[in-house]
């Protein structure tokens, strides 16, 4: 390069430009934990292990990434534990016959 030439152009709008601290964005681990661990905990317990494993994946992804997410990756795990506990007791008390369903009227 001679030192006659004019530097280059800048880029133009809407191009991505090269150096300098670019955003990383959210964990999309993190948000599909928060998700699953919402319907989890609305209708299918045994989602909650889905919940749990991608909440903790974000959690460690975050951590070497540097992305946003964290409270989605922790909310997430939170739900995913409290639906398999609720699914739990569910189980327990229908085994131990502590709903009765006999539905005939007489």
């Amino acid at each position: 390069m001679s030192y006659n030439e004019p530097p280059p152009p800048p880029p133009q709008y809407g191009q991505p430009s090269y150096g300098g601290d670019q955003p990383t964005g959210t964990s999309k681990k993190a948000t599909w934990s928060l998700v699953s661990g919402i319907v989890s905990l609305l209708c299918c317990g045994p989602l909650g292990i889905l919940a749990i494993v991608l909440g903790r994946q974000a959690q460690a992804e975050i951590a070497t990434t540097g992305q946003q997410g964290a409270g989605l990756a922790k909310a997430g795990f939170i739900l995913g534990i409290v639906a398999l506990v609720f699914f739990a007791i569910q189980i327990i008390v229908l085994a131990s016959g502590g709903v009765d369903f006999d539905f005939s009227t007489s």
